[in-house]
């Protein structure tokens, strides 16, 4: 098994909202992209051959085509649309598209093979960080601040993330290992928090690495509401299903029980039962259910109807990001729970430092002024809304990033999980994905409104 060391290093967030110091941007970036790449590497070599190349799932592709497809977004952005340099393999674009080929095909495509991809992966590496040496981080908006190496470390995070995924959908030993989170007192503060009604601001216009979705900054009304202080646990939705929760319809949108029951679903992925004891897989070792982790691997519509028979309700979007970033004693929002500053390890379990989520009410340095806790890391958080833009949005740099997605099919995640960097997550970035999913590691937390 590889062992896992630490993924996130001091100052590879993305920095105060507006530095330009130039020389503070470039080793924020430089940072940012050897962190990703040290991950890349840990994910892709603690396996054989075989696993590089096999698809663990029709949902994932094989590990070897995220290796390929992270050095080809760098070429594309940074090699060709920043430097204006000749492509390397221009031949291998269409291969690595997204759009192109639905992850169920591209086992069947002509893909580089393991040592091809890392050595064209190493190449544009290369190149990439000669740019950057040279970068001036101004003239076009693609440069300024540091944008396009900014957004490809986050891309690659966020495909390190996918692989990890894929790490927990592969059977046999494990690959991976890492020490637990710290044990912590079981959590005995108040089950919910109040969080004031009135205007917030929601989104960004001056985080420097923030995505299309994320912008532009804009004021929102949200009335008084209740959400949960931490994340729902294990135990508490164990209590869930005793109660004969996936039994009955009331608790479930429509086609949510209409999905439940077609595909069998008695409780979250990875989990089953032995006996009077739930048991679960994690990255190939089998465990005991801990009962004060917050549950993972639930899909929107298993939160839904907890939140139903908890007679609560998922909390919206821009409920979740004002107990996020709600200061009221400054009357602003900020960039995290805790204030401006980059990530900790005091702040939030992130960047893979641990391969699960810690217990409820850990990090009482993360908890925001009004005293919600674990907000950022640990799990993704699903959210009643449909993944939307936001009062004028525009599509930057380009349209398949975030506009492809916007409707009714998609709901909000937010505040990232154990498996995301800190370069990808902050207290305004936006996660999507089918209400269906659950190889992700979502969880979430309930809310009700002041008047229920």
């Amino acid at each position: 098994m590889t062992e896992l060391s630490p993924a996130v290093a001091p100052g590879t967030g993305t920095g105060t909202a507006g530095t330009a110091d130039p020389e503070a941007l470039r080793e924020r970036a430089v940072a940012s992209l050897v962190v990703a790449r040290d991950r890349t590497t840990l994910l892709t070599s603690c396996v054989e051959e075989p696993d590089l190349t096999a698809q663990h799932s029709p949902l994932m592709s094989p590990l070897v085509w995220d290796l390929a497809h992270i050095g080809n977004q760098e070429e594309q952005w940074l090699l060709r649309a920043v430097a204006g340099q000749e492509a390397i393999r221009p031949e291998i674009d269409s291969l690595y598209d997204a759009f192109e080929h639905p992850r169920a095909e591209r086992p069947k495509l002509p893909l580089l093979a393991p040592a091809e991809a890392r050595a064209y992966a190493a190449d544009v590496r290369a190149r990439a960080l000669d740019v950057l040496e040279r970068a001036a981080f101004d003239g076009t908006r693609l440069t300024e601040a540091g944008f396009a190496f900014g957004m490809i470390a986050q891309h690659e995070q966020q495909h390190d993330e996918t692989m990890l995924i894929t790490h927990q959908l592969r059977t046999g030993p494990p690959a991976l290992t890492a020490p637990d989170p710290e044990p912590v007192t079981l959590f005995t503060g108040p089950a919910e928090v109040l969080v004031p009604g009135g205007p917030f601001t929601m989104g960004t216009s001056n985080e420097p690495w923030a995505l299309d979705n994320e912008r532009p900054a804009h004021r929102r009304e949200v009335a008084p509401f209740f959400i949960d202080t931490t994340p729902v646990t294990n135990a508490a939705y164990q209590a869930f299903i005793e109660d004969g929760g996936y039994t009955e319809p009331r608790w479930w949108a429509p086609q949510g029980w209409a999905h439940i029951r077609a595909h069998g679903i008695t409780a979250p992925l990875f989990w089953r039962r032995e006996g009077r004891q739930w048991l679960r897989r994690r990255f190939g070792v089998t465990e005991v259910v801990p009962a004060q982790e917050p549950v993972v691997h639930v899909s929107w519509y298993e939160a839904d109807a907890y939140a139903r028979w908890a007679g609560r309700r998922l909390p919206t979007e821009a409920e979740w990001e004002k107990a996020a970033r709600h200061d009221p004693a400054g009357n602003r929002s900020t960039r995290y729970p805790w204030g401006d500053a980059d990530p900790g390890p005091e702040h939030a379990n992130l960047g893979q430092r641990h391969l699960r989520p810690a217990p409820a009410g850990s990090y009482p340095a993360g908890e925001s002024p009004l005293g919600v806790r674990q907000l950022i890391g640990d799990v993704w958080e699903w959210t009643a809304s449909d993944f939307l833009p936001y009062p004028g949005f525009k599509a930057f740099p380009y349209k398949e990033y975030s506009e492809v997605f916007f409707g009714p099919e998609y709901k909000v995640l937010r505040g990232g999980s154990f498996a995301v960097d800190a370069v990808a997550c902050r207290g305004t970035f936006r996660n999507w994905d089918y209400p269906i999913r659950r190889q992700i590691f979502s969880g979430f937390r309930t809310a009700r409104s002041q008047d229920a």
